[in-house]
């Protein structure tokens, strides 16, 4: 499977658009005022040394809007140097994340262990998944607005004795499926519902022509990527967060 790097990250930032969007040579410059990294964040668009020509200009962007910089950089040997110039700037390396990429057949291989509701935006059920208990409720009311910006978003909720229980949102864009805010409430956990809603992923991007899938994932989330690696995802490369 080819890795467009570019894609990747453009399709990330449909799925979860900041309210601001600069765009460098080789960078995404998103600005914004929540809480998730990747919105407010800059991220390479392609792995290779060359991108560090316009850091300076990234550096600046943020520094024009009155606010701190904050870059996503891949732990590969093509970002050495410009790690070690913006170590220098003062900034250090936070919140290790994991993309993971593959097949969208291996999505639609996994269990289908309940039905799931699909629906074009969050109704309140779904919100109140997102921020019930168990989940950091402004971080949550960030995520959730921000997905809903999302014009390219389906949202997908499993419901057990008429009680949404678990919930994720798919984004279909630049040739790809985009898994984001995957949820499950704590008492519903190793249910298979997660598995179910990326079941229910895969056969919406069939339907719709797209055949690989990436999402993110922390770096500490063991068991998210067991899941994920069950559905043939694979780690395709790792970035921190790098900021003052």
């Amino acid at each position: 499977m080819l890795l467009d790097v570019a894609a990747i990250e453009r399709a990330t930032l449909q799925a979860v658009p900041p309210q601001r969007l600069i765009t460098l040579d080789g960078w995404l410059v998103g600005l914004d005022d929540g809480t998730v990294g990747r919105v407010h964040s800059a991220v390479p668009t392609r792995h290779a040394p060359d991108v560090g020509d316009a850091l300076q200009s990234v550096l600046s962007s943020f520094r024009d809007a009155g606010r701190q910089p904050v870059l996503r950089i891949p732990r590969t040997a093509a970002f050495d140097a410009i790690r070690a110039r913006v170590g220098e700037a003062g900034l250090q390396a936070r919140k290790p994340t994991l993309t993971m990429a593959g097949p969208v057949a291996g999505l639609m291989g996994l269990p289908e262990t309940a039905p799931v509701e699909i629906t074009d935006g969050p109704d309140g059920d779904w919100a109140g998944v997102f921020l019930g208990p168990g989940f950091d409720p402004v971080d949550g009311a960030s995520r959730l607005a921000i997905l809903r910006r999302g014009r390219a978003n389906v949202f997908a909720g499993v419901r057990v004795a008429g009680d949404l229980v678990a919930v994720g949102s798919a984004c279909f864009a630049e040739g790809w499926c985009g898994v984001h805010g995957m949820r499950t409430v704590p008492a519903a956990r190793g249910r298979g519902w997660a598995g179910a809603i990326l079941a229910s992923f895969g056969r919406q991007a069939h339907q719709r022509g797209v055949e690989s899938v990436f999402l993110q994932v922390e770096q500490v989330n063991v068991s998210a990527q067991a899941l994920y690696r069950r559905a043939g995802l694979q780690d395709a490369f790792l970035y921190d967060y790098w900021s003052r």
